[in-house]
């Protein structure tokens, strides 16, 4: 079966990068010919771009612009580096189409023709963002008589804004199979009045931890270390790291610059993302899929809330898992911190909703022929 998949592909970070793999890998496993959609709006075409200014405050005054400008060229230049691992990623992993999108018209004027067409996973369905209200991560470009779906699409927040809940019911009841990667997402679609999505697991946890560790690579370090992943320069993430080390005797690697870290990870790409996590003794992120790897590899960590929402990611994937006790806040009990995730369970766990998103995957996937079935008798309505 011909299937396209459409999802934030191309936006520069290692979970992004990985999901889209890992969709497109399961069901190329599954027999499936795979593409995904490379679709490139202008607001998630500025990436790595040496003079893009990104600040609004600088835009329209010419002074500010090239203060802004020679302030930023330096770790720009050096940004470059890490854009070439991504694109030695996409290249080496990704199957994408010829041709890139550049708008819901374009996807429209030009489809790319697929038996299947899949949205997801990740934010694409957060509305903060100007992803979440673009219709072509909704499949508005899919012509009529197409299997339309979403795999773990994920909102990303605890609800919708009251002006953008018609527009957005309208979009997702267009798509004939509704998965979405959060519990809260449930709660989402509930509340606009759709009750027949499904919670499905990321993709990451569609493939099997031999699979990933066969994309890995020995990190060249005798040292054993606390891999941080922190967007946020978060004090907390700080303070735990610290003291964590020193009760266990790590060194801290950290992908971001620090202040206390023992070495800083540059030029990360998606393949070191997942090496260093693999041969790490302890994670500590504040990253949905620095999350997901952690279970994958049976890593210990610790997981805390990006400062910038409420954030429902980490929090619904850990309760799902029944190992809520690794999101800690300021009153964190270090002795629970330190003591062993219990595998065993959590595995249990994640099997039992695996299952349930495999067979997500298969009804999607073996849908081809009902429609066509359907769509010969002019007396049934497909829905």
């Amino acid at each position: 079966m011909k299937i396209k998949t459409i999802t934030c592909h191309e936006v520069y970070n290692s979970g992004a990068s990985l999901q889209a793999y890992a969709l497109m890998k399961y069901l190329q496993n599954n027999g499936h010919e795979v593409e995904i959609i490379d679709y490139k709006p202008d607001y998630l075409s500025n990436n790595y771009k040496l003079l893009v200014v990104t600040n609004p405050k600088c835009e329209n005054n010419l002074i500010l612009k090239y203060i802004y400008l020679a302030l930023k060229l330096p770790e720009r230049i050096l940004a470059l580096k890490v854009k070439k691992k991504y694109d030695e990623f996409r290249n080496k992993y990704l199957n994408i189409t010829r041709k890139r999108y550049e708008s819901n018209e374009d996807l429209k004027n030009n489809i790319s023709e697929a038996d299947v067409y899949i949205c997801g996973s990740d934010q694409i369905w957060n509305s903060k963002f100007r992803n979440g209200k673009d219709p072509a991560f909704y499949l508005d470009f899919v012509p009529k008589g197409k299997v339309k779906a979403s795999y773990a699409a994920s909102f990303a927040i605890e609800e919708i804004d009251n002006e953008l809940k018609e527009i957005t019911k309208e979009r997702i009841e267009r798509i004939d199979f509704i998965g979405v990667r959060e519990v809260s997402a449930l709660n989402i679609l509930e509340d606009l009045g759709i009750n027949h999505g499904i919670q499905v697991m990321d993709p990451v946890f569609l493939l099997s931890k031999e699979e990933w560790i066969n994309m890995t690579y020995e990190i060249d370090t005798q040292e054993k270390y606390i891999f941080v992943y922190d967007f946020d320069g978060n004090e907390l993430i700080k303070e735990v790291s610290l003291k964590l080390a020193k009760e266990k005797k790590l060194k801290i690697y950290t992908v971001f610059k620090s202040d206390y870290s023992d070495k800083v990870i540059k030029n990360m790409g998606p393949i070191d993302f997942i090496s260093y996590i693999k041969n790490a003794e302890f994670v500590i992120s504040n990253s949905f899929h620095g999350t997901a790897f952690s279970i994958i590899f049976e890593k210990q960590f610790a997981v805390v809330n990006r400062k910038e929402a409420i954030n429902t990611r980490m929090r619904d994937l850990l309760s799902v898992l029944k190992i809520e006790n690794r999101l800690i806040s300021e009153k964190y009990n270090f002795n629970n911190l330190i003591k062993d995730v219990n595998y065993k369970e959590v595995n249990k766990y994640v099997n039992e909703r695996l299952e349930i998103s495999k067979a997500y995957l298969d009804r999607v996937t073996s849908s081809k022929a009902q429609w066509e079935e359907c769509n010969e008798e002019e007396d049934i309505v497909c829905n």
